[in-house]
């Protein structure tokens, strides 16, 4: 089973992601894994990969579909994958696919985790994290006892970069402007599967199985 997992940012893909490899048995494949893993090793791939990644460049469509592609090749993925976080364009997307139709292979799913923007963002936001041991809080839904003090060590909680509303924002439209020719695409091809984010976590594991059987 060859499953890729689509959603905005902060939907719960990741949640999800480590969910259904668990059930399906299949490898929780992600394109950071993959860049730090070859990087890590020295492999030839990851070498190339860290030219562009020590310079602050995002590594080039060609050069992320080959690293994919050598991943997907590995022994443990022959019964089939869940990729998270690629393909990002319709490059990548056609590239791949002529990868796989070359094996004989297809994509089987195409899941597509949608939650709107305006449930999005306030989820995101509130998120804070302890400086020092790293335990996440958020301001709505799990505030410290003492605001601004960590439960656990007594630490300072704080809202990191990342979790401000104009980076997020920002991510949503970064996100939007790769995404929806990508969900065009698979539409197309008949494999788009959405999947109604905004229920809670069980109940969008629970479309999820029911999907996949």
């Amino acid at each position: 089973m060859r499953i890729v997992l689509l959603g905005p940012p902060g939907a719960g893909k990741g949640t999800q992601a480590v969910r259904i490899a668990e059930k399906y048995a299949v490898p929780h494949i992600s394109t950071g894994d993959i860049f730090r893993a070859n990087v890590k090793e020295g492999t030839p791939l990851g070498l190339k990969a860290k030219e562009y990644m020590t310079k602050g460049l995002l590594v080039p469509d060609e050069l992320v579909c080959d690293l994919v592609e050598d991943r997907v090749s590995k022994e443990d993925c022959a019964n089939g994958y869940l990729l998270d976080g690629f393909p990002r364009t319709v490059f990548q997307a056609e590239h791949f696919d002529a990868f796989l139709k070359a094996k004989g292979e297809e994509i089987d799913y195409v899941l597509d985790i949608e939650v709107a923007e305006e449930q999005l963002l306030p989820r995101m936001i509130g998120r804070r994290v302890c400086r020092n041991c790293g335990k996440p809080y958020h301001v709505d839904f799990f505030p410290p006892k003492v605001e601004g003090v960590c439960d656990v060590c007594g630490g300072e909680v704080y809202q990191r970069d990342d979790d401000r509303e104009e980076t997020v924002k920002n991510r949503f439209r970064v996100y939007q402007e790769q995404t929806a020719p990508l969900i065009e695409y698979y539409t197309g091809s008949g494999k788009l599967a959405p999947i109604d984010g905004a229920k809670g976590q069980d109940e969008v594991f629970g479309e999820i199985c029911a999907l996949l059987g």
